[in-house]
Order: structure tokens, then C-alpha cells, then sequence
């Protein structure tokens, strides 16, 4: 396992892995806590939707601060703001300031965290282990996935949402303590060219993003609803789903690194396509639901290491991965507000959540036909990168 030797890499993935416990314990209820919080569904999709545009107005300022504290530390600083929405989300109850509150906290960490984590996982990653080193990654966020939902959901029940998502909070800032031992990475003051090739990887997290808010974001309130609105039940399902994917997390990356990127594109898009319907066709079907939400983890497993596999390497290679990923990041977030907006407007026109989930087929769509181009080699990038990925 030569992709195990970058002590860098194992150290972030640890990291993550920590993150992951409050990320897919107390954050995969963050919607549905606010639908019991008496949040209306059209003014859930639209919280999301104002969280998600503000991190793109926020996004910019990582680019005045990051050329004078490296990318380490911006990371450090995105994990621990992003504890802050923890602490505020129980004070939600209907539309108010708090909820206000949340969406404006929860854009900053979110602006932070995620545009230096991507950089940083690209300049320390290595490109021949990328596929691997993802799906490591993601098989121990699966691990976490398992404990954290039936816990956030036991606790929310019996203890509270103070507690709850109070634990969470500390869990999240506690993930930063790995950045201790990875290395400092510097941003560039300048990169002229820095934005030159970023548009196809772009275009490939605004598709992320609107599948995400369609079939992410609308899937998670249909299964709580379908589930009888109980948060233990909810937990359940969404632990076995990582118990799925932490049994199959592995196998992909190994498959892409080997040279089977297009078999990858068709095997991760196809799945997911399949996937999309079947959600939509079991919403109220509490047996299929929760299938459809197991598998759905296997599809994870699939899809996030092919689209990450891709735009990691290709930040790798631009002249800075910071700038790189504030351009994609920027890309996820036009992307998954406008999957929000068209979300809340179908809710408050009455239409049901199958409908919502439906509308991700056109990101699958659009995403394989992006990363299709890329794993053939005919897309923007050098010949050289284009040798070394296509399948």
C-alpha cells in the first residue's frame, strides 16, 4: 500500500475522519432538525440556499488572507468556525434571527474550510495514489458514519438538542489537532493564470452542487418524513447507509488509478442516475426508503472518488491550487443555491419532494458528460496531464 507512505495525506485523512463524526453525525440532521424547529420545507431550502450564496460572496476574501498564513492555517480556522453553527442551530425555532444567524456563521466556516481543504488535500496528495488515497478517505468518513447518526440521534431524543449538537461542536474543533503535524504549504502572492483552465472543474462542482441540493438536501427531509419525523429512526437509516459505504469505500480508487476512469464515469453516473429514481419512487415507502438510502452510500463510494479523483489532479497542476479551488468551490455553491431555489419554489408551489429529487438527473446528466470528456482526454487540459489520467 504505497499510497499509506505520505504521513501528510494519513494525518489529513485523519483529520477528516474526525470531522466526518460531527459532519455526518449531528450535520446530516442539520435539515430535518430545522423542519421539527417549525422551519417551513420552502424556508428550509431557501436557509440552505441563503448559507450556500453567502459562502460565495465570503469566498473571496480567503485570497487576501491566505498568501500571508499558508493554507494550514486557514484549514485550521475553517474546522474551528465551523463548530459555530453547532452552537446555534438548537436556538432555531421558526424563521427568526437565529436562523439568520446560522446561515451567516455556518458561510463563513463553510467559505474557509472547504476551498483550503481541497487545496490543501491537492498540493499533499500524490497523483498515481489520488483514486486510493480518496477512497481512504471516504471509507473512514463511512466508519464515523456509522456511530455518529445513532448517537446524534439517541442523544437528540434523550438528552436534547443542546447536548447534541454541543458535542458535535467540540468533535469538529477537535478535528483540527492532526494540522499539527502537516506541513506548512504556501499560496502565492500572484498566479496570473491561475484561473486559465479551472472552468470545466467548475462546471463539474455546479452539477455537484445542484445533485446535491435535489437529491442531497430534499432526499434527507423526504426519509425523515417517510420515517415518521423520529430522529432515532432517521439515525438508524442513515448508519446503515454508512455501513454500506465503509464496506465498499475501497474498491474504486483502486479501479480508477489503474487506468479505468470512463469505465468509472459510467459505472458512478449510471448508478447514481439509478439511484435518483429509486429515491424518488419510495418516498412514503418506509421499506424501500431505507434501501434506497443504503445503496445510496455504495453510489457515494463511486461518485465522489471518479469527480474528486479528476478535479484533485487538475488543481494539482494549476499554478495555484488555493485560487483553483476558490473558483470550484465558487462553482458548488452557484450550483447547489440554484438546486435550492428551485427546490423551495416547487415546495411552496405544493409539488412533492419526488419532484425535487427528480430534477438532480439533469446534474448527472451534465456532470458525466464533463467527466466523460476529461477521462477520454479530450478535454482543456495539457497533453501531458491527459497521458497520465485518461483510461
Amino acid at each position: 500500500m504505497a499510497y499509506l507512505k505520505n504521513g501528510a495525506v494519513n494525518l489529513l485523512n485523519l483529520h477528516y475522519g474526525l470531522h466526518a463524526l460531527a459532519m455526518n453525525g449531528a450535520g446530516v440532521f442539520w435539515a430535518v432538525y430545522l423542519l421539527k424547529a417549525g422551519v417551513p420545507t420552502p424556508a428550509v431550502f431557501g436557509s440552505l440556499g441563503l448559507l450556500l450564496g453567502a459562502r460565495f460572496l465570503f469566498r473571496p476574501a480567503i485570497l487576501l488572507i491566505a498568501p500571508r498564513v499558508g493554507m494550514r492555517a486557514l484549514l485550521a480556522f475553517g474546522t474551528i468556525f465551523g463548530s459555530l453553527p453547532y452552537v446555534v442551530l438548537p436556538q432555531v425555532h421558526g424563521v427568526d434571527l437565529a436562523l439568520l444567524t446560522l446561515c451567516v456563521v455556518g458561510a463563513i466556516g463553510d467559505s474557509f474550510y472547504w476551498t483550503s481543504y481541497h487545496a490543501y488535500f491537492a498540493s499533499l496528495g500524490d497523483a498515481e495514489h489520488r483514486g486510493k488515497q480518496i477512497s481512504a478517505r471516504e471509507a473512514l468518513a463511512a466508519l464515523t458514519g456509522i456511530v455518529g447518526p445513532l448517537l446524534v440521534g439517541w442523544t437528540l431524543v434523550t438528552l436534547g438538542p443542546q447536548v447534541a449538537f454541543g458535542a458535535a461542536a467540540v468533535a469538529n474543533a477537535l478535528s483540527a489537532l492532526p494540522f499539527l503535524g502537516t506541513p506548512y504549504v504556501a499560496v502565492k502572492t500572484t498566479a496570473p493564470a491561475a484561473f486559465r483552465t479551472v472552468l470545466p472543474s467548475m462546471l463539474m462542482f455546479a452539477t455537484d452542487g445542484w445533485i446535491y441540493a435535489c437529491s442531497g438536501y430534499a432526499w434527507q427531509i423526504a426519509l425523515f418524513l417517510t420515517l415518521g419525523e423520529s430522529f432515532t429512526a432517521f439515525g438508524g437509516a442513515v448508519a446503515l447507509s454508512a455501513l454500506v459505504g465503509a464496506i465498499s469505500g475501497l474498491l474504486l480508487g483502486k479501479y480508477i488509478d489503474a487506468g479505468r476512469g470512463v469505465r468509472a464515469v459510467w459505472l458512478a453516473y449510471g448508478s447514481f442516475a439509478v439511484l435518483i429514481l429509486l429515491r424518488a419512487i419510495s418516498v412514503d415507502m418506509v421499506a424501500l426508503a431505507v434501501i434506497a438510502n443504503a445503496l445510496g452510500a455504495l453510489v457515494a463510494c463511486l461518485y465522489v472518488a471518479t469527480i474528486m479523483t479528476a478535479v484533485y489532479n487538475q488543481a494539482k497542476r494549476s499554478p495555484c491550487p488555493l485560487r483553483f479551488h476558490v473558483a470550484t468551490e465558487g462553482g458548488w455553491d452557484i450550483g447547489g443555491a440554484s438546486g435550492c431555489v428551485a427546490a423551495a419554489t416547487l415546495s411552496a408551489l405544493g409539488a412533492p419532494l419526488s419532484t425535487t429529487i427528480l430534477l438532480a438527473l439533469a446534474g448527472v446528466a451534465l456532470g458525466h458528460f464533463l467527466l466523460h470528456r476529461y477521462y477520454s482526454g479530450i478535454g482543456t487540459l495539457p497533453a501531458q496531464a491527459i497521458a497520465e489520467t485518461a483510461a
